[in-house]
This record gives structure tokens, sequence and C-alpha cells, in this order.
């Protein structure tokens, strides 16, 4: 078996910190994780953590950036599948609440994230990833005639808000599948209200 490259292994490592620690987050939440616990989980030296990141902080950042990356994936593709751009709006909403739903999400991109690294840098890998495809799709909803006049921009951020807002109602609720029905229901009215009927 030919052995691994320096660069093989660096890599290696890297993701063994990541996937360690992304696993530890989503359990107990960034605060209650210590670094020397995810070295020891991951198989490496204290040392090695420190190769590839500052500190805690930076590691938790790529593990959000990863995860983000995934979410935005999934929800882009069911908007891509749906059969036109209204339906592609509504299933991208349904993808979303329903991911964030998900134990790692909630407590990984809507708790820890905005806490750990502060306001505008969680802003900032959120422009990068799920404002980035409210931004994309309201930009052709208004290319193709179906968005009332108003600064897309905006709009993207007001439309985050409101969607970062409903997940945190769910991931925070007595009965999340009720809260979630409510939330995707009073979404939907939003969006009704920004969007024409086709041409």
């Amino acid at each position: 078996m030919p052995r691994r490259s320096q660069q093989e292994r660096s890599r290696a490592t890297r993701a063994a910190l990541i996937t360690t620690a992304r696993r530890l987050f989503a359990e107990r939440g960034y605060q209650q994780v210590p670094a020397e616990e995810i070295v020891a989980a991951a198989g490496v030296t204290r040392g090695a953590l420190y190769h590839h990141f500052a500190d805690k902080q930076q590691l938790f950042r790529a593990v959000f950036e990863e995860l983000e990356a995934e979410v935005t994936a999934e929800i882009a593709a069911a908007i891509t599948a749906a059969p036109d751009r209204t339906a592609g709006m509504v299933a991208g909403l349904g993808r979303f609440l329903d991911v964030c739903r998900r134990p790692e999400v909630a407590q990984i991109a809507l708790i820890d994230a905005p806490a750990v690294l502060g306001w505008r840098t969680w802003r900032e890998v959120e422009a990068r990833h799920g404002l980035g495809v409210i931004t994309e799709g309201l930009q052709a909803a208004a290319r193709d005639g179906l968005l009332v006049p108003a600064p897309v921009p905006v709009l993207a951020q007001l439309v985050l808000s409101a969607v970062i807002e409903a997940a945190l109602l769910i991931a925070h609720a007595a009965d999340p599948t009720a809260a979630r029905a409510d939330a995707e229901q009073a979404l939907l009215a939003l969006l009704s209200g920004m969007v024409r009927q086709p041409p």
C-alpha cells in the first residue's frame, strides 16, 4: 500500500478535526466542548489543531461553513427540481424549514454561530450561502415579472431574517411539528404578498 503524501495526511487531519468537532458541537453546543476533547476524539495532537486552525473558534467557523454549504446545496436542489419559479420558492422555503428542524443545524447554525462568531461574521457567511440563494431567487422572479417592485437586496435580507426567525421558533417550540406548519403558513402568506401571478 503506497504511503500517503504529507498533503494527503494534512487534509485527512483537517477533515478529522472538522468532522469530530461538528459532531460534538451538535451534541452539546460550542461552549460545552473543550478543544482538548475534540483533539482526543479526533485522534490527533493539540499541535495538529493549531497547525490547521488558530483556535477553537476558527475550527467552529470551518464547521459552520461546511454545514452552510451543505444546507444551501440541498435547498438549491429543491428549488431547481420544482416545475416553475413560484413552486421553486415554495419548495425552497419548505426544505429550509425541514432542514432547520435537524438538531445539528439548529444548534450550530442558529444558536451557536451568531454567539460564537459575532453577528457581522455570521451574516458574512450567510451572505455567501443562504442569502445568496434567496437573492438569486428573487432576482430571477423579478426578471420573470413575478416580483412586486421592491429593492431586491433589502427584500432578500428581510426574507432571510423572517425564515431564520421561523426556524428559531420551530427549534424552541414544545411541538415542533405544529410550529413548523404555522411558520410555513405565515411565511407563505408573506411570500404571496411579494409574488405576482405570471403575466
